[in-house]
């Protein structure tokens, strides 16, 4: 299959359950609608760094085992808008990250990933709980992601590291 795009607007805004509401899982549900067909699928941490090219080769091999789907997630850079104004309190807005536009590019026409049905999903946030988020939502078997080298993860701590803290699902941290 050659490879599917499903671009999730970093800017989207997300409704937020009415907490007076006598069913407040309802909005939650109706929030994000992913395609069935990669429900149980593989996630896989990714952004073009030798490291998560590594955990992307890892997860198409684990998703094409298990016969199931893989889902790509791109998490876009967002900026506090404290950097530019100087101010409180911190409010994050999207910058336009065109690297996800240049990654699905390279995805689709890439010959390795003929092997598994993919999709390429684009956040914006969090690393950790935007790919936890994705799944949840894709009720995924398994989240894959490349370690982290360097100065960068070991003062600020690893994405790897601490969604292996917080995930509700097996993490695979590729070397």
């Amino acid at each position: 299959m050659a490879g599917h795009e499903f671009f999730e607007p970093a800017d989207r805004k997300r409704p937020v359950a009415d907490p007076t509401a006598a069913e407040p899982l309802a909005a939650e549900e109706q929030r994000h609608a992913c395609d069935p067909a990669f429900k149980h699928g593989v996630v896989v941490g990714f952004d073009g760094s030798t490291s998560s090219e590594r955990a992307l080769a890892y997860a198409i091999g684990m998703a094409h085992r298990s016969r199931s789907g893989l889902i790509i997630v791109h998490v876009a850079n967002r900026l506090p808008t404290t950097v530019w104004a100087g101010c409180e309190p911190p409010v994050f807005v999207d910058v336009p990250d065109h690297r996800t536009e240049v990654l699905g590019l390279e995805l689709a026409c890439a010959e390795y990933l003929a092997e598994v049905p993919w999709i390429l999903v684009e956040r914006g946030g969090d690393i950790c709980h935007e790919l936890e988020e994705v799944g949840r939502e894709y009720e995924a078997d398994a989240i894959v992601v490349g370690s982290t080298h360097g100065i960068v993860g070991r003062i600020f701590g690893s994405v790897a590291g601490r969604l292996a803290k917080r995930a509700k699902r097996p993490v695979i941290v590729i070397p």
